[in-house]
């Protein structure tokens, strides 16, 4: 007998071949205060569970998704998130025991508003209580119980998946390693809300709602498909739309809907949510987008750290450049509180053209599938390889520009031995890579480009996707030993203010920078009266050269003193000839390794 009580198991839409039940006559209290006396939890799971059970990865499915996340084999349907979960894939079911539940208030065979009422007589319909994405969190962690999991390898989620994966990381953070939270952010904006609220008004001023008690007749199909079809906009781009529908505007599909499809636009909406009353049920429609709506950790950066602040698991965050529903910036400040906590939290912006659904899409989730992937590998304590910069290098190893670059020994003459690292603009992680390995503990990195992001996470490190000339602001004064800038200075649009944030956010700060006051370069634009070029940084015609500035010894110099910036050591190298420069170092000089402090220290 199911928990409701019918005597067999409700499942609206198409049948799952491979889904399992679990049922509990333990009662759920909610946070509404409301009481849940029994449960039905439907599950899918993927691979096989370790003796100790220490590979179990909880997937947690987003507003119309389901427990099927993958198939199970080559007859199956394909799951909602094939493109994460199998064999050698991100989520590779032959490492992990993977589990993915259909979410409490859902309708594809979990406790939700089709269910009946404790006295058997009706559905629960509209008087189903009110869910918060934390009642979810609560069933799962039944769930998991029930299986013998007492921690999780991670939790993986997108949208109000993602919204799980961060109650997870809240609630029940001893018990998750990794929480990777996609395309989710602390809380839905009022422009996401009012698309949610005229979605659920139109599914309850449809005539056949009937309060809610439309299960023994005629659904309020009408209303659902208008919510779901005003919702479908919310997930895509502008960009993605201009080019799906502007080439045959006036070209609309013949499809029967009984919706407007004058335009392209119109009839592509028109049949998403005509197929979308097909698998789900009005009332957990507005179930699941009233507890999305209520999710809310906050807006001000104070309450997302407080939110986030008895966390002590490990975070991978990923947003995409054209979802506004949950746009980067809301997803930063979640990073953001974290790393103001000193919490291990690394994240990746994904350039992609396809709004929120982009987590869903193979082509934009080509690098998160390889950053989730290498996360969770990292965690598992699998490092990736050792992948030398993508620079241009010469064939001399004493030069800066040589692929095992000169300046790294250097700075490690001027680091203590031991202690947390920050390096900015850290790129492929080669550097702090070496630095954890020495012994420096915590390190972190922050590096603009992405695909530099997911070979420094592959190594095992922490690594934050952000611009260093405006990424520091979150992180605490003095909250380093040293900070880092390797040959990045010269890329930097406000030096002064990147320099600032150097002797703010650690004791001791370490640039080092190509000199190009070096004499050599002199003369060749004595010479030859042209921007000079060479093998390394100078590689480049002058109108597609990376550096924005150009540096000299003495110019640092200056700066620093104009700044208040004490310079307590400095190595100055010739690098062809490998010697050590104390005459006139800005002449004979192509390189300067320079320790600063904060000149009142």
């Amino acid at each position: 007998m199911s928990a409701d009580g019918s005597g067999h198991v409700r499942l609206i839409g198409a049948p799952l071949p491979h889904v399992r039940f679990w049922q509990s006559d333990e009662p759920l209290r909610l946070e509404s205060g409301a009481a849940l006396p029994r449960l039905q939890v439907a599950f899918e799971t993927w691979g096989e569970l370790d003796e100790d059970a220490s590979n179990a990865v909880l997937v947690c499915h987003a507003l119309s998704g389901d427990s099927h996340a993958a198939r199970h084999d080559a007859d199956d349907e394909p799951g909602w998130w094939e493109i994460l979960i199998g064999p050698g894939k991100a989520l590779d079911t032959d490492r992990f025991f993977v589990i993915c539940s259909n979410v409490l208030g859902g309708c594809r065979g979990t406790t939700g508003p089709d269910f009946l009422r404790p006295d058997g007589e009706r559905r629960y319909g509209a008087e189903f209580p009110t869910v918060t994405v934390r009642d979810m969190v609560e069933v799962q962690r039944r769930l998991l119980d029930h299986l013998g999991i007492d921690r999780l390898a991670a939790v993986v989620g997108g949208s109000l998946g993602g919204l799980q994966a961060l109650q997870w990381g809240i609630d029940h953070s001893s018990r998750v390693g990794a929480a990777v939270v996609i395309a989710a952010a602390p809380r839905l904006s009022s422009q996401g809300i009012a698309f949610d609220v005229v979605g659920r008004n139109a599914i309850r001023h449809d005539a056949r709602f009937a309060e809610g008690q439309y299960y023994d007749g005629e659904s309020p199909q009408a209303g659902l498909a208008l919510a779901r079809m005003l919702a479908h906009i919310t997930y895509l781009s502008d960009e993605s739309m201009r080019a799906k529908f502007d080439p045959t505007r006036l070209q609309p599909r013949a499809v029967e809907t009984g919706f407007e499809s004058v335009f392209s636009v119109g009839s592509y909406l028109a049949y998403q949510g005509s197929k979308f009353v097909e698998r789900f049920d009005a009332n957990s429609y507005v179930t699941l987008t009233t507890a999305m709506d209520l999710f809310d950790l906050g807006e001000r950066p104070e309450a997302i750290r407080e939110a986030l602040s008895t966390s002590t698991c490990s975070w991978l965050f990923l947003s995409f450049t054209t979802d506004w529903l949950y746009p980067v910036e809301a997803s930063r400040q979640l990073v953001d509180a974290l790393i103001a906590e000193g919490r291990p939290a690394s994240s990746c912006v994904i350039e992609s053209p396809a709004g929120h659904d982009s987590f869903l899409i193979e082509d934009s989730m080509g690098l998160g599938q390889k950053i989730v992937g290498a996360f969770l590998t990292a965690q598992q304590g699998v490092r990736g390889p050792i992948r030398v910069p993508d620079e241009p290098v010469t064939d001399e190893p004493t030069s800066i520009f040589y692929s095992h670059r000169l300046d790294y020994g250097l700075i490690l003459r001027l680091l203590p031995a031991a202690g947390s690292v920050v390096d900015l603009g850290c790129g492929n992680g080669e550097l702090l890579s070496i630095l954890r390995d020495r012994g420096h503990a915590p390190v972190l990195g922050i590096e603009r480009d992405a695909v530099a992001v997911a070979e420094s996470v592959e190594r095992g490190l922490v690594t934050v996707h952000a611009d260093v000339d405006r990424g520091l602001a979150a992180i605490p004064d003095d909250a380093y030993d040293v900070a880092l800038l390797s040959q990045t200075l010269q890329s930097i649009l406000d030096v002064v203010g990147v320099l600032r944030e150097i002797v703010r956010i650690a004791k001791r700060g370490i640039v080092s920078f190509p000199n190009f006051a070096h004499g050599p370069l002199r003369e060749m634009f004595q010479r030859e009266g042209r921007l000079p070029k060479e093998e390394g940084l100078y590689a480049y015609e002058w109108y597609e050269t990376p550096n924005r500035r150009f540096p000299s010894i003495l110019d640092f110099q200056e700066l620093c003193a104009t700044l208040d910036i004490e310079i307590e050591d400095a190595i100055y190298i010739d690098s062809a000839r490998e010697v050590e420069v104390t005459q006139d170092p800005n002449y004979h000089a192509d390189l300067a390794v320079v320790a600063i402090r904060r000149a009142e220290r």
